[in-house]
């Protein structure tokens, strides 16, 4: 049976605060449950209203929707460990990278690093002051992805300085671009994604080499003012993979 200290501790999690003191963050459905088990992360604790798997700590429906983050709560939840990652293994000068400037919306982080687990982009370096990646929100959207994409919070600023310093490549997507479909683009380097309002600040822009346009249909079509970032993301993905 669980107890109120263990209810307490789990819905703790929801929040920033509470993710950072215990180290933890908690993903929800029998298909990521299950996936995370076989994982390289570490699972500290699996509820379930069910006895899916040895060592489950079987609970009531009613105790399942006081610990989930869901509308609807799931059949399974896990505790897991937060994993710490060395910013060193997103190399741009030999794979390509996602840098993602600000993107607030976890929604949109959640498809985007889902977006990167399907192109084979295996690193995305964010601002520190880009969503959690481990908000309960953006675990659901990455439909376990989490898993398998390491994310890292930097000063982007000086990361982005330091990768064009080497030799990266560093693109990004602005009104003033070339066309996206017609520019020659590189297998390695750094794709840097915006603000949802507010495109590549001023100082990350600095470091950007290559300026990206993704053009509307026709082109000279008066219609929305930008595409979201998270659409944004898969059209410039594809089309660096498409090459």
């Amino acid at each position: 049976m669980i107890t109120k200290a263990q209810i307490k501790s789990i819905k703790a999690l929801a929040d920033k605060r509470g993710r950072v003191e215990q180290g933890a963050f908690i993903a929800e459905g029998e298909k990521l449950v299950a996936e995370l088990r076989s994982s390289h992360l570490t699972v500290r604790e699996i509820y379930a209203t069910k006895p899916l798997w040895e060592g489950v700590e079987v609970i009531s429906q009613g105790d399942m929707e006081r610990i989930s983050q869901l509308k609807s709560s799931n059949n399974a939840l896990a505790v897991v460990e937060c994993p710490r990652y060395d910013i060193g293994a997103a190399e741009p000068t030999k794979n390509l990278v996602l840098a993602l400037d600000r993107v607030q919306n976890p929604g949109n982080l959640g498809t985007i690093i889902r977006l990167a687990d399907w192109f084979g982009i295996t690193d995305i370096v964010c601002s520190e002051d880009s969503a959690d990646c481990f908000n309960p929100k953006v675990v659901q959207a990455t439909m376990g992805a989490i898993i398998r994409v390491r994310v890292h919070y930097t000063d982007l600023v000086s990361w982005l300085k330091e990768q064009k310093g080497r030799g990266a490549n560093i693109y990004g997507t602005f009104l003033d671009g070339k066309n996206i479909y017609h520019t020659p683009k590189s297998k390695c380097g750094v794709i840097v994604m915006g603000n949802e309002g507010q495109g590549i600040s001023p100082e990350c822009e600095k470091s950007v080499t290559h300026r990206l346009f993704i053009p509307p249909y026709p082109t000279d079509r008066c219609g929305s003012e930008s595409l979201n970032v998270a659409i944004a993301t898969a059209i410039t993905c594809s089309e660096f993979r498409r090459e």
